[in-house]
C-alpha cells in the first residue's frame, strides 16, 4: 500500500485548521494540527513531514520565528507561508528565509492544491536527485573499480594522485576499456565533486550541432533557435566537463576549444556577451594522436593544453587478471536485473572467457554476460550459454573442407556433412560457436546433425 504524505498544518485558529484538516485530509494526505509556531517545531522535532502549511499571525511564535527554526533543524522540508493580503511584504520575507512558497487569505482551493501537489514533487525530485548523486559517487568510487591486475593497480594509483588536482587529462585506450568510468572516478574523488559531472561525445553530434552544444546559442542565431540554449561549458561551472572522442572534433572547432580552455571564458553562439566559466577539462580518444597530428587532422597546441596529463587504459587481454572478477560482477547485476537464480560459471566456461581477447574489452565481455544470463537454464553459466560474438577479422578462414579433384562427384549434402563436422571439430564440440561460424542458428545445426545421423 502506497504511503500517504503528511502535512502539518499551523494555525491558532481553530476553525481555520479544522476546515483545512477536512479539505487536505480528503485529498488524500495524512494531517497533523498545531496551534502555534513553538508546538509545529516540536512536532517537526518528533516526526518527518512532506509539507508544514502554516500560518504567519500567531500569538506565541510566529510563523516567521518557527520558520528559521525549522529550516534550522530540517532545511529539507517545504514550508508554505498563510498570510493575508495586508501583509504580502511579510511574505516576501519568509521566502527570504527559506519558505517554499505564500498563499493569500481567503485560500484559493485549487491553488492550494496545486501548491501541495508541486511540493511533493519538488521534494521527491530533490530525493531522487540526491540518490541518483550517491549511486554516481559509487558507481565512479575508485574503491569500486574491479581490477586486481597490475596493469589496473598502477592506473588507479596514478588516478589517485591525479584527481585531487586541476589538471586536464586526456585519457586514452581502446573502445569499451572504461574511459568514462575512469573520468567519472577523477572528477568524483576531487574537490570538484560536488559540481556538475557533464559529458559529451564529440562523435555523436555534427560538426554545425557541436558549437551550440559546447557553448550555447542565443535565441534566434540560427534556424530552429527559438530560445536561448546553455552549453556543456556553462553546465558544467563549477564542475568537470568530459569531452569523448574528442580526435573526432573537427579542426575548425578545436581552434574554438583551445581558446576557451586558455581564457576560461566563452560567447554563445550569436552571441556577444562573454560569459566566465570555470570547469576541468576531461578528454578521452582510442584514436593516436601523434597520428593525427602527422596528418593534419589534430591540432598539436590543443593536444599540449589536453594532454597536461596522460592515462593509458589496459585492454582486457592485457588484464587478463580481472577477467573473473568482472563476469562474476556482471552476472550478479544482471541476475539480479532478471530475478534468475544463477551462481556462476562452470570451469571450462570461465576459461573460454579467459583465453578469449575479447577485442570489445569490458564493454564485450559485458554483453556476453548479460546475453548468457537472460539466455541460462541451469545455476551456472556454460560454454553454450556464452555467445560471444566475433569479428570478421576474427572468423577463422579454414572452416571448408579441401575437397580434391578425385572428390568432384560429392553430393552437396556430403559437402554440407563435412563442413559441418570440421566446424565442430575446429570449435572443440562447441555447438553455438559452431553454428555462429557456420552461419545457421543453434537449433538448425541440431537438426542438420540429426539428420546427418550424428548424435546432437
Amino acid at each position: 500500500m502506497k504511503e500517504k504524505k503528511t502535512v502539518l498544518i499551523v494555525d491558532d485558529d481553530s476553525v481555520h485548521r479544522t476546515m483545512l484538516q477536512t479539505l487536505i485530509g480528503g485529498w488524500g494526505y495524512d494531517i497533523t494540527e498545531a496551534d502555534d509556531g513553538s508546538t509545529a517545531i516540536k512536532e517537526v522535532e518528533k516526526r518527518p513531514f512532506d509539507m508544514v502549511l502554516m500560518d504567519v499571525r500567531m500569538l506565541k511564535v510566529s510563523g516567521l520565528e518557527a520558520l528559521e527554526s525549522i529550516k534550522d533543524f530540517n532545511p529539507a522540508i517545504p514550508v508554505t507561508i498563510m498570510t493575508a493580503y495586508s501583509s504580502v511584504d511579510t511574505a516576501v520575507e519568509a521566502l527570504k528565509k527559506g519558505a517554499y512558497d505564500y498563499l493569500t487569505k481567503p485560500l484559493d482551493f485549487d491553488k492550494l492544491r496545486l501548491t501541495l501537489e508541486r511540493a511533493m514533487e519538488h521534494t521527491r525530485l530533490k530525493e531522487e536527485n540526491r540518490l541518483l548523486k550517491e549511486n554516481l559517487e559509487k558507481h565512479f568510487d575508485m574503491q569500486n573499480i574491479i581490477g586486481r591486475s597490475p596493469a589496473m593497480a598502477n592506473l588507479l594509483e596514478t588516478v589517485a594522485h591525479v584527481a585531487p588536482s586541476e589538471a586536464t587529462v586526456m585519457i586514452t585506450g581502446a573502445s569499451g576499456t572504461g574511459k568514462e568510468l575512469i573520468a567519472g572516478a577523477i572528477h568524483f574523488n576531487s574537490p570538484r565533486k560536488d559540481g556538475p559531472f557533464v559529458k559529451i561525445n564529440c562523435a555523436a553530434i555534427t560538426e554545425t550541432l557541436l558549437e551550440s552544444e559546447l557553448f550555447g546559442h542565443e535565441k534566434g542565431s540560427f534556424t530552429g533557435a527559438d530560445r536561448r540554449k546553455e552549453g556543456r561549458f556553462y553546465q558544467a561551472n563549477g564542475g568537470s566537463l568530459f569531452l569523448d572522442e574528442v580526435s573526432e572534433m573537427p579542426l575548425t572547432m578545436q581552434v574554438k576549444l583551445l581558446r576557451v580552455l586558455q581564457e576560461r571564458e566563452l560567447t554563445r553562439v550569436g552571441g556577444e556577451k562573454v560569459i566566465n566559466v570555470d570547469v576541468r577539462v576531461i578528454a578521452a580518444t582510442n584514436k593516436n594522436l601523434a597520428d593525427l597530428i602527422a596528418k593534419g587532422l589534430f591540432r598539436e597546441d590543443l593536444y599540449y593544453r589536453l594532454n597536461v596529463v596522460s592515462l593509458e587504459i589496459p585492454s582486457l587481454k592485457e588484464r587478463r587478471d580481472d577477467i573473473p572478477l568482472l563476469a562474476q560482477h556482471f552476472l550478479e547485476m544482471f541476475a539480479e536485473k532478471n530475478r534468475k537464480e544463477i551462481k556462476g560459471f562452470t570451469p571450462r566456461a570461465m576459461d573460454q572467457l579467459i583465453r578469449y581477447d575479447w577485442p570489445g574489452n569490458v564493454r564485450e565481455l559485458m554483453n556476453a554476460v548479460e546475453r548468457g544470463v537472460v539466455l541460462a537454464l541451469a545455476e551456472y553459466l556454460d560454454n553454450e550459454d556464452l555467445t560471444i560474438i566475433q569479428s570478421p577479422s576474427q572468423q577463422p578462414t579454414e572452416i571448408l573442407p579441401v575437397i580434391d579433384d578425385k572428390d568432384n562427384d560429392m553430393t552437396l549434402e556430403q559437402v554440407e556433412k563435412d563442413t559441418i563436422l570440421l566446424t565442430l571439430e575446429n570449435t572443440s564440440g562447441n555447438k553455438s560457436m559452431a553454428a555462429r561460424r557456420l552461419g545457421i542458428t543453434r537449433k538448425t545445426l541440431h537438426k542438420k546433425l540429426k539428420k546427418y545421423g550424428v548424435m546432437p
